[in-house]
Formats: C-alpha cells, sequence, structure tokens
C-alpha cells in the first residue's frame, strides 16, 4: 500500500471568490511510517486528510492509493475504498449519536457488511487500549470532549485499515494522555505496515512519528516556479 498525490490542487469556495487550500502538490507517504502533517491552521492539513480519504475530490491532480486514482473512481467506488481500506478520525470526533462507545466501533463492522456481535469483546480491548475500559457503554453526550476523541481514534484503528488518516488526535485529551495515544498510532503503523498521516499542532504527536511534513513549506515548495 501506498499513498501518492501528484499536482494535486484543491480550491474551495464561491466561483467569484475562490480559495486556494493546496496548490500543484506533490507528496508521498510510505507504509509502515508514521508522519506528522504539521503547520499552522489554515495550512491545508486538513484538506490533505480529506483529499487522501476520497472525502474531498481534488480540483485537479491525482490521489494514488496503491496505484488507483481515487481522484478519478465514482462516488459508488469511492465509498467502497472508503469501508474497505481507510480508518478516519475527524478532529470532531463524529461519532453517532445514541450509540455507546462499543456500539461505534461495532457500527464500523456493520457497514463494511461482517457481524458486529461476533467483534464485541474486541471492540471493548480496543476501548481499553484507549484508557475507556470504563467508558464502553457511555453515549456521545455522557463523555467529555477527549473521551469523544478516543473513542473516534479506536474506531478508526479498529478495522486495521492499511490507510490511516488522523485529525487531531490529542486536541482535547488530557495531557498525560497525549504520549500514550501517539504510541499506539506509531505502534499500528509499524506493526500492521499501513500508511498513517496525523494532522497535529501536538509536538508529543510529532516527536512519536518516523517523519515530520511542514505544510507551510510544502505549500511554499509547490508554490515556487521550476529553476531555468
Amino acid at each position: 500500500m501506498s499513498l501518492e498525490l501528484t499536482a494535486v490542487t484543491v480550491t474551495l469556495g464561491r466561483a467569484d471568490a475562490p480559495a486556494t487550500v493546496l496548490d500543484d502538490l506533490d507528496v508521498t507517504f510510505e507504509p509502515g511510517r508514521m508522519t506528522a502533517l504539521v503547520g499552522p491552521s489554515g495550512s491545508g492539513k486538513s484538506t490533505l486528510l480529506a483529499v487522501a480519504g476520497a472525502l474531498l475530490r481534488p480540483t485537479s491532480g491525482e490521489v494514488l492509493l496503491d496505484g488507483e486514482n481515487l481522484a478519478a473512481l465514482s462516488d459508488g467506488r469511492r465509498a467502497k475504498v472508503r469501508r474497505e481500506r481507510i480508518g478516519y478520525m475527524f478532529q470532531s470526533g463524529n461519532l453517532l449519536s445514541g450509540l455507546t462507545a462499543t456500539d461505534q466501533l461495532l457500527a464500523a463492522v456493520h457497514i463494511s457488511g461482517g457481524r458486529p456481535r461476533a467483534h464485541r469483546a474486541r471492540a471493548e480491548e480496543a476501548l481499553d487500549r484507549v484508557g475507556l475500559g470504563h467508558r464502553l457503554r457511555h453515549r456521545p453526550e455522557q463523555l467529555s470532549g477527549g473521551e469523544r476523541q478516543r473513542v473516534a481514534l479506536a474506531r478508526a484503528l479498529f478495522l486495521s485499515p492499511k490507510l490511516l488518516l488522523i485529525d487531531e488526535p490529542t486536541a482535547a485529551v488530557d495531557r498525560s494522555q497525549a504520549g500514550g495515544l501517539a504510541a499506539i498510532l506509531a505502534e499500528r503503523a509499524h506493526q500492521d505496515n499501513c500508511v498513517t498521516v496525523v494532522a497535529t499542532h501536538d509536538r508529543v504527536v510529532a516527536e512519536a512519528a518516523d517523519r515530520v511534513v511542514d505544510m507551510a513549506a510544502l505549500t511554499a515548495d509547490a508554490a515556487s516556479p521550476s529553476p531555468a
């Protein structure tokens, strides 16, 4: 599995007031390594994750996941790729209202065509791994912001995806837990040989990564003219 973005441009906003978030961007992410995307808010970290995760089509360019151009696929095929090959954690958590923490993970099994009941024990173990063994039956409204983020992280990891895209995993968690969550992400990248890309402002997460990509420098390089 590999992930390569080639000449990717993303322009958002109204036609009369467009805003280019990513401009002719080239970047490759390798399996078995955790890459941290760093940079100020607005530098394109979340947009890059959305494009890589087949949630947003680029305005132009190619997004090659193991050689398959996600940007050129039909909506149905893109949804299938997301279900079967990508684990995604939104910064907000994006949990399903009314479901317990355990059922958030089991819903992912159901969506992918599996049998949720057979995975309950493993779901509880996954939540315990991120420090939520005592909150298995709590719903999103009963959880703190940091707890919701940890449920979302456990859900993204649960089906052992080959591409893992994580947006600000420690933004709302207690500082004492940030290092442990970063270590879990790095361990999963190495053990499962998956492509792991983490957008973060957290120095602890960046230090746990195998590679750090500065989005401000990357976008500046893309905007620079080629030498004559």
